[in-house]
């Protein structure tokens, strides 16, 4: 899919007036990502005006207003939040398309074809991949960051060497092994009635709630209609964003409630962006697993981040 999206921006780059370049959705991306100017400022090595300036000239070149200054820092507005996750395909692919020419310049190289969840991708991926780097410098890694569903699509289909999933069950035809533990939390802007309740959330209250949800292929939103399936069928969502990122910008801007992993709200509870409400009633916890062809063991590169997340795994839970 990133790859369709970069095609699309090559072949109609021409007809291409109001969109940013790289740099420029990429702190964008880091503005959503911190709540703060100051900080995404400081990750690209910039100064605060610069970055101001830079988002300004977003603005401009989009036509709407993308970011709300506030006492708390800088939260995305309802566009900005839409631009961040239309733009985080095209980041995606242009990370696919910068490997994949790495790799053409590297005669003898051997390449890894990774297939992630976004919550994986975004938040384990980046330290294992840095240990595989330190072990086989010579590897070419190409990731695809996509939903679970076609994480399992793209392994079955021979197109990823390895693949990590999060939904609640192994993916038919794939062998598994756990390599992280996670769990779900409800979360809300601080200016929601939930923010200030003293009773947890029950578990037939929340699969009643209307929340900001991934799409249905998402294993995050699998896993938590999976947990609430003994307490009668989900309300439809509010609101379908293919994006963490997005989800979270929406309910810190009070859309509605989300529930998502907590490897991915920790920023915003410690700022104070989001709060995190009670849930009882209900398991939401759930396993992270690699997956790869069943009847078939990973091997090379595969084998050894494999190995590497095990490690890992193991170590957090020790």
């Amino acid at each position: 899919m990133a790859a369709r999206t970069l095609a699309r921006v090559v072949e109609h780059g021409a007809h291409l007036q109001h969109v940013p370049d790289l740099d420029s959705l990429q702190l964008l991306l880091r503005v959503a990502a911190t709540g703060s100017l100051g900080r995404a400022a400081a990750e690209h090595g910039l100064s605060q005006p610069a970055v101001s300036a830079r988002v300004r000239a977003v603005e401009r070149l989009v036509g709407v207003p993308l970011v709300t200054r506030g006492a708390r820092g800088s939260t995305l507005t309802p566009a900005g939040a839409l631009v961040v996750d239309w733009a985080r395909d095209v980041l995606h692919a242009a990370s696919a398309l910068e490997a994949g020419i790495a790799s053409l310049r590297r005669e003898g190289e051997q390449q890894l074809r990774v297939a992630a969840s976004l919550t994986v991708a975004e938040h384990l991926l980046p330290r294992w991949l840095v240990a595989l780097a330190a072990e086989r410098p010579g590897t070419a890694v190409s990731l695809r960051a996509v939903n679970s569903e076609e994480v399992a699509a793209a392994v079955r289909a021979g197109e990823a060497d390895l693949g990590f999933v999060e939904g609640p069950l192994v993916p038919p035809g794939l062998s598994s092994r756990t390599v992280a533990r996670d769990h779900l939390v409800l979360v809300v802007a601080p200016g929601h009635p939930w923010a200030r309740r003293r009773t947890p959330v029950g578990a037939a209250e929340l699969a009643g709630t209307r929340l900001v949800q991934r799409e249905p292929s998402s294993g995050t939103r699998a896993a938590l209609e999976s947990a609430l399936r003994a307490h009668g069928p989900c309300a439809a969502p509010l609101l379908e964003l293919s994006s963490t990122s997005a989800i979270r910008a929406a309910a810190a801007a009070g859309t509605a409630p989300a529930v998502l992993s907590a490897l991915s709200v920790g920023d915003d509870l410690a700022l104070g962006r989001l709060v995190a409400v009670p849930v009882h009633e209900v398991d939401l916890s759930r396993s992270l697993r690699a997956v790869w062809p069943r009847g078939a063991r990973p091997g090379g590169p595969a084998r050894d981040l494999l190995a590497t997340a095990l490690g890992r795994a193991g170590r957090a839970a020790g």
